[in-house]
């Protein structure tokens, strides 16, 4: 098998981040290779980063067990897919005054950086036909989660008439084709969340027609039970935030809140992130202050990489599809 991109990084990757980035990407190999499992967390804006390209084909290759991810992740993969074309780049973005960012607000371009999200074609896009499968499971009084109603929309083919990118590109597609466990934290705050709260306020749809974060937990609590037998399932992270915080809490509210004495913890452990060295935030911390509160264990191998998440994941996920 070609190895291009692993024979790249293992001749100049030999240092400092580089090497973290070469040693991480081994264990995450050797974690499968050994029958373990994997969560990945997405935080940032890996979906607008267009992550989708090489995560889609770790999905279908059975990289990834199972993905906790921020409501825009979820959301932001699938406004790519239906309105690529209608994004505009601004790569000048550290120069602009409020008077132009007012400007992009009033021509509908929401910007992540360098990358402008237009509301018209993706949000709005998407609001006429999840509105309906939320109304649909309302009067049925049925309730799901928010990343099954995703599912359900992608499945349906009613985007299919919008697809402006090859739909292999797409993460929450693959997803969705393999249905793959996703947790999605504070789904509340995503643009579909808010969309979704609006309806409430207006009484168009009850409240608990979604599945809530607490039901979330316990849905993580059932499916870390029954998959973290053998080698156990690692935990690699993307960024900080609530997707990394929510999930990695499974493990000692089992063991401390439920007081079950025979659940593994994280076997393999991950982050990639350029905050801070911190003992004060999530995201900031480093591995070991994880041990402290019943995450990591002494010997679950843990990797920090401290860089930029557009840069180093695709050369790990590249690495790992070519082992």
């Amino acid at each position: 098998m070609s190895r291009p991109i692993s024979e790249f990084i293992e001749k100049y990757f030999l240092h400092f981040n580089a090497a973290s980035l070469v040693d991480a990407a081994k264990g995450y190999v050797a974690h499968l290779k050994e029958g373990g499992k994997m969560m990945i967390t997405l935080g940032g804006a890996m979906s607008t980063a267009e992550l989708g390209k090489i995560l889609a084909e770790m999905i279908r290759q059975d990289k990834v067990s199972i993905i906790s991810c921020t409501g825009a992740n979820l959301e932001e993969d699938i406004m790519n897919l239906v309105a690529h074309s209608h994004y505009k780049r601004v790569p000048n973005y550290r120069d602009l005054t409020p008077e132009q960012e007012w400007e992009l607000l009033e021509k509908g371009l929401n910007r992540v950086t360098d990358t402008c999200i237009p509301e018209e074609e993706a949000f709005r896009r998407l609001q006429q036909h999840i509105e309906k499968i939320w109304k649909e499971a309302d009067a049925k009084g049925e309730r799901y989660f928010p990343h099954e109603y995703m599912y359900k929309m992608l499945l349906s083919g009613v985007l299919e008439q919008y697809y402006e990118i090859d739909p292999k590109n797409s993460w929450m597609l693959a997803a969705a084709e393999k249905n793959l466990p996703i947790v999605v934290p504070g789904w509340e705050d995503s643009t579909m969340g808010n969309i979704f709260t609006s309806y409430v306020i207006k009484g168009e749809i009850k409240a608990s027609t979604v599945k809530s974060g607490i039901e979330y937990m316990a849905y993580l609590t059932e499916w870390y039970r029954a998959n973290s037998g053998g080698k156990g399932v690692g935990f690699f992270q993307i960024a900080g935030g609530i997707s990394g915080d929510f999930p990695i809490c499974v493990v000692p509210m089992m063991y401390q809140d439920l007081e079950w004495h025979d659940v593994p913890f994280w076997s393999y452990f991950c982050q990639i992130s350029d905050s801070t060295t911190s003992y004060g935030s999530y995201s900031g911390a480093v591995p070991n202050e994880k041990i402290t509160w019943g995450k990591l264990d002494i010997h679950t191998p843990k990797y920090i990489i401290e860089s930029d998440a557009t840069i180093v994941a695709p050369l790990i996920f590249t690495y790992i599809l070519e082992n």
